[in-house]
């Protein structure tokens, strides 16, 4: 008993040693990037201007000329939003407290909050203007750098898959980090096919939402040893028995179903 309860320890304390390193790891890398791509900015490096340039003009182009391509842009955008993705991530982070995972709530709830920071002051800071157009097909207010939109859907898509990750199987996992890549690509693409931002604010937007990720998990981590890893398998506990009630009884239909069948003739 001692020692698969010694063994279960050192395996809760390597695994959040791990956690602790692959957040650090994100945050820091996050940051380089970011201070690199914001130097590249502000100095007006030519070959980052003229790849903005090039992406917007030539998407502008088409977008101007097709515009069900330019509805369907629009309808993503507005869908994956900031006010969205956002309130996705507060409805998590209120059900999380409900059942009881508080500080997994407060670790979602943080990344909302500090996100919208990152955004205000980034723009503040940086003070980027956005593409200009005589003809636009779309408008957004305030400065460019980091896109709001790219930033807020990447931190919940990331914070929604590290939440499924540990109750998922590979299958699982695989798919849901396809949707979550898919999906925050796609609203990325939109804000640059739009005409409103910037290549690079999007990139910028993308290395925020690491950033903001991996620095709060790392503060948890060190403020709370452990207690991530106890909330998930609270999570667990609340929800495996209904996941599980749910697969028996979609199976005791389908065994229902071929009863059915087998006790029916077989008409032809």
């Amino acid at each position: 008993m001692h020692l698969s309860i010694d063994g279960a320890t050192a395996a809760t304390a390597r695994h959040r040693r791990g956690r602790l390193i692959e957040s650090a790891a994100l945050t820091l890398g996050c940051a380089a990037l970011l201070g690199l791509l914001l130097a590249l900015v502000e100095s007006h490096w030519g070959p980052l201007a003229r790849l903005d340039r090039d992406w917007v003009d030539s998407l502008h182009d088409y977008a101007r000329d097709h515009t069900a391509w330019t509805a369907s842009m629009q309808m993503v955008s507005d869908l994956g939003g900031p006010t969205v993705t956002r309130a996705l991530l507060g409805v998590t982070a209120v059900w999380l407290w409900a059942i009881g995972a508080r500080i997994l709530a407060g670790w979602a709830a943080a990344q909302i909050l500090l996100g919208w920071l990152a955004n205000w002051g980034g723009k503040a800071l940086v003070g980027r203007a956005r593409p200009h157009f005589v003809d636009p097909v779309s408008s957004a207010t305030g400065a460019a750098f980091p896109s709001g939109h790219a930033m807020a859907s990447a931190i919940t898509a990331a914070a929604l898959v590290i939440l499924v990750w540990p109750h998922a199987n590979r299958a699982g996992r695989a798919v849901a980090c396809t949707i979550a890549a898919l999906a925050v690509l796609t609203i990325g693409w939109t804000r640059i096919a739009l005409g409103v931002h910037w290549p690079s604010d999007v990139l910028a937007g993308w290395l925020t939402a690491g950033l903001v990720v991996g620095g709060v998990t790392v503060a948890v981590e060190l403020w709370r040893p452990r207690a991530l890893s106890r909330d998930v398998r609270r999570v667990d506990w609340r929800t495996r028995p209904r996941v599980q009630r749910v697969l028996a009884s979609g199976a005791g239909a389908g065994t229902r179903r071929e009863s059915g069948s087998a006790a029916t003739p077989d008409s032809q």
